[in-house]
């Protein structure tokens, strides 16, 4: 959550480049080939990380939602999120692609879900195969690395830079499913710009093409905002932190030793400090993204009713 003063300080943020129009052409060609459509969400921005466009182009084909890096997110907010899911009828798990969390969940979720599809085959007198399934995802939300640890070996290329993977990959993950990986997409415009910003703090969006000295300064302002304790914890302050975000920047900048001559800040290298440790949740588990206030109040009650 962010305060209004904060909302008006937000970078205009857009990354559409022309591969990724590419990219919507090929899962639009290629959906009719699958049975099940897995979205990879970031756990930390489950909200921002989903792009609204998918639900148009996928839409009635048989999906399941996977939050990826719960190992970085509040795993109270988390489950919130799953129940959040789970109440609008959709199959949604936690995993951690990178330590093999809930792999299994999401295999046996992504056979039930296919289920209908294989088993219509088999009635038709046609031979059993496999489930297929498309993973679909925003640009460095690990899909490469998801696979890599499904199929127990490195098969598709994974870097954390957002937009490496670029073609369609067919990989086989044992004798029940079959994954079709492809590039991550964002979306042309970004309505609310507190989205393009949290997809620029976990590092969606290439950190080239924004003013990361103010994205910077937003991050720690939220942080200071939301997770307070999480900020006194790592970078050791004592009495009361500065409540500007570029004054927090500094202070970071102070307590790291990112000094030069005169006994000036290095901007530059605290924000790499910053941005690097928050990705890596060296600044503690957190989640940005809400459940929507209405569904939160609803399974509030029902909670109580029981």
């Amino acid at each position: 959550m962010m305060d209004n003063d904060t909302r008006k300080d937000i970078p205009t943020l857009q990354w559409f480049p022309g591969h990724m129009k590419k990219a919507q052409r090929l899962i639009e060609e290629n959906l009719k080939l699958v049975d099940v459509v897995i979205e990879l969400l970031d756990a930390r921005i489950p909200a921002s990380s989903a792009n609204p466009m998918l639900a148009e182009i996928i839409k009635d084909k048989p999906r399941m939602i996977a939050l990826n890096k719960a190992d970085l997110a509040d795993s109270r907010s988390t489950k919130e999120w799953l129940d959040y899911f789970r109440g609008q009828g959709i199959m949604a798990v936690a995993i951690d692609s990178v330590k093999g969390k809930g792999m299994k969940q999401l295999v046996r979720a992504a056979e039930e879900l296919a289920r209908p599809k294989t088993e219509k085959f088999v009635s038709k007198g046609a031979k059993a195969r496999a489930a297929r399934c498309m993973i679909l995802g925003i640009p460095n939300v690990g899909k490469s690395s998801l696979i890599n640890r499904l199929a127990g070996a490195v098969k598709a290329k994974a870097a954390n830079q957002p937009g490496v993977t670029r073609a369609k990959q067919w990989i086989k993950i044992g004798s029940n499913l079959d994954l079709l990986d492809t590039p991550g997409i964002l979306w042309p415009k970004f309505e609310d710009q507190t989205v393009g910003l949290k997809l620029a703090f976990t590092g969606a969006i290439n950190d080239d093409i924004y003013d990361r000295e103010q994205v910077t300064a937003l991050l720690l302002a939220s942080l200071r905002q939301n997770y307070p304790e999480r900020l006194v914890e790592r970078f050791k302050f004592k009495g009361e932190m500065p409540t500007d975000g570029l004054e927090l920047l500094e202070a970071v900048g102070r307590k790291r030793g990112c000094l030069v001559k005169g006994g000036i800040v290095d901007l530059e290298k605290a924000q790499n400090i910053v941005l690097n440790e928050f990705r890596a949740g060296k600044l503690g588990l957190v989640t940005l993204d809400g459940v929507p206030v209405d569904m939160a109040e609803q399974q509030e009650e029902e909670k109580n009713i029981e």
